[in-house]
């Protein structure tokens, strides 16, 4: 799943406003990855009961009571047919009926059949809730008693006799749904055209969700073919994962309808399935251009959308991705076609169904008149990870969940390699280590933090499976088979996968079983390594956390510490390697070639680190490794006086790699904070994006553990007297902000330029904003604001405005039409600093028909990002906890995000009393936000301890910065 995401994709829960400092575009890119990453928002209807946890150790005494399928039955094929309604019946539901036939063969002899079922009423026959009948000669039991159980959502068939090893049956069902507005299985969504609503039949199934649309063997690795039937409302059109044999017409119930049968699938996982029924439009490039003839590829979306053009660039970027993919793999693409949609109500920002790719509209819709270059960026990140998966986890799928980083993490990295191909200018594999690799080692430098896999029997229950779909799942994963692909090359890496997909074809597979693919292919090669790919890469996934690698450049010594943000948290999670790893360690001194070695031990000594007084030395080149560097104190001042003097000579990226790791250093009392605080000092010179965007985000930190106290008037001014200098770089090659900058980072910096000059008073920036807003107010039909500007001057203009203001947004935000145009207004309208009108749009939150189910908690997260709505947001959210768990879905990805996300703050006692009330009062109750629940306990006692320390010495740094304030 994109999801994402985390999202997660990873970290991975939409469009937040960062504090004070400075929402930029690539912010919203960010978070919004997260949303990929988040792809399951799955949720209990209205009328259903939250979901039942299991709080009791004890083992499940019948075969119904554990949440896993029995290993005795194997799925071959499903016949599927179903009706969604998009009109509501006498009692104002929408529903769906249907029937499914399920072919399995016995492989283990048993009197039971148990399958999923969840949210279905099921028609009886003699009594019974299914039919059983023996093919191929073989005699079916009878039925002896049927039930649902659900707990652990089985359909339950006790039988008379055994079924025998070999023998195949036929499994008959026939059905009513709730076509809910849930955002998983079988759901609708709805939007407005020509102000008429439209009702869309839709589907989510990943995780655990397939089993909503109809009764399935509904794991990864009970693989089938499916054979589906919609039956549809005159004048809409049907779409599955495979192509359509032509519509026929019928009439049912009186109602003119039409009936789309599909060809059968490939052998494929049941989370992959998808079907939509809607008035959808598409462009195609027909069989012209794509990766190979036969390949079809299609946009769908909103009639009015593709009208405009917004499904253009979907369509020119998908051909080349897919056949990049395909030369990357030495795999042709396994389907005839190639289909991806573009939904007003989703979950997740996409998701990877076989043949037919679900998106939110802003993942996959771009208006190049009224969208940034970061949404640019976006659609095409979100379409290289979704094409991806057409080979890595649909081709070939994890076993079990518990494997999922495998999916995703692999998806994470190489979209950047697609997306990379698809636009070469971006340096989208520069980009990585500021969306990916910076991000989660925040997360993953909690001693809460969770290895990449887990044990199959710790991942049972759905909204355990949901829990896994975060930032470490996602971006570690990517982070960590990046760094693989760079120590045994790029090609060798791509040899390796060549070979597992091939052996794993239309089945399923462990991340040994990549191991071992990458091994023969080192083997193959002159690459040399100091264990096998298992040995060292199961130190990086079997257990959490990362390494801070000490080089002592006087010694020649180097050492490795797992690395935690609070050196006193107490590591409970026992580690069959004793937190110890195999480092990829490069490095370059003065200027010199790159060299490397491996740290296998806790230390070891290596002389040519040992440096002259005026040589420098900087490691982990490029970011490569997933693990951050401390240095003796001489060789840190060297640094510091390089980047004083000519910046230029340490490549960008470890530029910011040198500020965000002394800042997290600093946090974890390695180095002092004045250290970090000084590795900024030369940015007044700076004009690249990524240390300015290192810099922006760790003074964040700052920002939000400060920004209510005394630090924060020369806190400001120090960052004022640092960015002026980048804000009159920005007007000058724009032409007085009449240009766009050509370059796609530079993009980017002239929004963190504008957005932290403003918020810091910069003369003539806030004019500017809002000078721009108000020429917006007075013309409503011309927005003359550049798309790239847009989200900073939306926000900019509402801080430093009032109710008009944020009436004329608001209002703006309800009529867009497109996507990502009022997914900025949405995450502006929280940059408000009157705090009755963030409490009022709290509430909007939680009202579907003014903030879509789809955005409610992202937009709360938003609310909390600002200091003046942090308490009402944390308010509301206790407040309302309960409604918002059972309406908007506990089991989903989300709930982290949200948990985190209006907590961010927290640094005091008080803070910290009220979190553990809140933990108390809702026990069992926070589903897939119970690990972030822990880890902002973890957080904030952190932020306690580190405001204790550093608040003094922090205010007189700045204040020595800045006198004059």
């Amino acid at each position: 799943m994109g999801k994402g995401v985390f999202l997660s994709k990873a970290l991975a829960v939409t469009c937040a406003v960062v504090a004070v400092a400075a929402a930029a575009t690539i912010i919203a890119l960010a978070v919004v990855y997260a949303q990929e990453k988040s792809k399951n928002e799955v949720k209990p209807t209205s009328t259903a009961p939250p979901p039942i946890i299991t709080t009791t150790p004890s083992t499940p005494k019948e075969p119904w009571d554990h949440y896993r399928l029995p290993e005795s039955l194997s799925p071959v094929s499903y016949n599927v047919t179903l009706r969604p309604r998009l009109k509501p019946d006498a009692n104002g539901l929408y529903i769906f009926t249907g029937e499914s036939a399920v072919v399995f063969k016995c492989v283990k002899e048993t009197d039971l059949i148990i399958i999923h079922s969840n949210k279905l009423n099921l028609t009886k026959f003699d009594g019974f809730l299914a039919k059983l009948t023996g093919l191929n000669g073989a005699t079916a039991p009878n039925l002896k008693k049927t039930w649902l159980e659900i707990p652990t959502q089985f359909l339950v068939l006790q039988l008379s006799g055994a079924l025998k090893v070999g023998d195949s049956y036929e499994l008959f069902t026939d059905f009513v749904g709730e076509l809910a507005d849930d955002l998983g299985g079988f759901y609708r969504s709805v939007y407005v055209e020509d102000g008429v609503d439209k009702v869309i039949a839709t589907t989510q199934m990943q995780p655990t969700d397939a089993r909503k649309a109809f009764p399935c063997f509904d794991e990864p690795a009970m693989k089938a073919v499916f054979t589906l039937t919609l039956i549809h409302p005159a004048g809409t059109v049907a779409l599955s994962n495979s192509l359509n044999h032509e519509p026929v017409n019928v009439t049912l119930d009186g109602e003119k309808s039409t009936m789309t049968s599909f060809h059968p699938t490939k052998i494929m996982s049941t989370y992959l399935l998808a079907f939509v029924v809607c008035e959808f439009t598409f462009i195609t490039n027909e069989l012209v251009a794509g990766p190979k003839p036969e390949t079809l590829i299609r946009i769908w979306a909103r009639r009015k959308a593709i009208e405009a053009g917004q499904g253009d660039y979907a369509l020119e970027k998908t051909g080349p991705i897919l056949k990049f993919f395909e030369d990357y793999y030495k795999s042709p693409y396994p389907l005839e076609k190639s289909d991806q949609i573009a939904l007003p109500d989703f979950g997740a920002g996409a998701m990877e169904n076989w043949g037919l790719i679900t998106y939110r509209e802003t993942a996959l819709l771009f208006n190049p008149n009224v969208s940034s270059n970061g949404d640019k960026e976006w659609v095409a990140t979100v379409i290289a990870h979704e094409l991806a998966h057409m080979w890595f986890g649909n081709l070939v799928t994890t076993r079990w969940w518990n494997d999922l980083w495998l999916n995703e993490g692999f998806a994470t990295y190489v979209s950047y390699l697609g997306a990379d191909f698809a636009e070469p200018s971006w340096n989208m594999k520069d980009l990585i280590v500021l969306n990916e690799v910076i991000g989660v080692m925040g997360t993953d430098a909690l001693a809460s933090s969770h290895p990449l896999t887990s044990k199959e029997e710790d991942v049972q229950r759905p909204e355990q499976i949901s829990e896994l779909f975060d930032s470490i799942t996602y971006s570690k994963g990517g982070s960590v088979l990046r760094m693989l692909s760079q120590f045994i090359t790029e090609e060798v890496f791509s040899k390796g996968l060549q070979t597992y997909l091939e052996e794993f074809k239309y089945s399923n597979a462990g991340y040994t079983d990549l191991w071992r693919n990458l091994q023969m292919a080192v083997e193959n090669s002159s690459v040399v390594l100091p264990a096998s790919v298992e040995v060292i890469m199961n130190r990086w996934i079997l257990q959490m956390g990362f390494p801070v690698v000490t080089i002592n450049t006087e010694t020649g010594q180097i050492t490795q510490k797992h690395f935690l943000l609070d050196p006193e948290s107490v590591v409970d999670r026992p580690s069959e390697f004793n937190y110890e790893w195999f480092v990829p360690v490069t490095w370059i001194k003065t200027g010199a070639a790159e060299q490397s070695l491996w740290l296998v031990e806790k230390e070891d000594t290596n002389h040519s680190m040992i440096t002259g007084a005026d040589e420098w030395l900087v490691a982990n080149i490029d970011m490569k490794g997933f693990y951050r560097v401390n240095y003796d104190d001489a060789n840190w001042e060297r640094l510091l006086a390089k980047l004083n003097s000519k910046h230029q000579d340490i490549p960008v990226i470890n530029r910011a790699q040198i500020i965000d790791d002394a800042f997290n250093l600093a946090r974890a009392k390695i180095v002092n904070t004045t250290l970090a605080l000084r590795t900024t000092t030369f940015l007044d010179k700076e004009e690249e994006y990524m240390p300015w965007e290192t810099f922006r985000r760790n003074l964040n930190y700052y920002f939000l553990m400060f920004d209510r106290s005394e630090v924060y008037g020369p806190m400001q001014a120090y960052l004022k007297q640092q960015v002026k200098p980048l804000f009159n770089h920005f007007k000058n090659i724009t032409g007085n902000w009449t240009k766009i900058p050509e370059k796609h980072t530079d993009q980017y910096n002239q929004v963190n330029a504008i957005s932290m000059a403003c918020s810091t008073g910069v003369d003539g920036c806030k004019e500017l904003t809002s000078g721009w807003f108000a020429e917006w107010m007075n013309n409503p039909a011309v927005n003359k604001i550049s798309p790239n500007l847009k989200y900073t001057v939306y926000c900019s203009a509402i801080a430093a405005g009032g109710e008009k203001e944020w009436e004329f947004a608001w209002a703006a935000f309800k009529n867009a039409t497109i996507a990502s145009e009022a997914d900025k207004l949405m995450s502006a309208l929280s940059c408000s600093k009157q705090p009755w009108l963030l409490n009022r749009y709290l509430e909007y939150c939680l009202d579907p028909k003014k903030i879509r189910k789809q955005d409610a908690t992202s937009t709360i997260i938003s609310i909390a990002g600002n200091s003046v709505g942090q308490p009402l947001a944390w308010d509301f959210v206790r407040s309302r906890w309960d409604y918002i768990f059972n309406e908007y879905g506990g089991g989903s990805f989300s709930f982290g995000g949200l948990i985190s996300g209006v907590t961010k703050r927290f640094s005091s006692e008080f803070e910290y009393k009220q979190l553990l009330q809140f933990k108390e009062a809702n026990a069992g109750n926070f589903g897939s936000g119970t690990a972030a629940l822990e880890q902002a306990l973890e957080r904030t006692k952190a932020n306690m301890k580190w405001v204790a320390l550093n608040k003094k010495p922090v205010l007189d740094w700045f204040e020595s910065q800045a006198p004059a304030v």
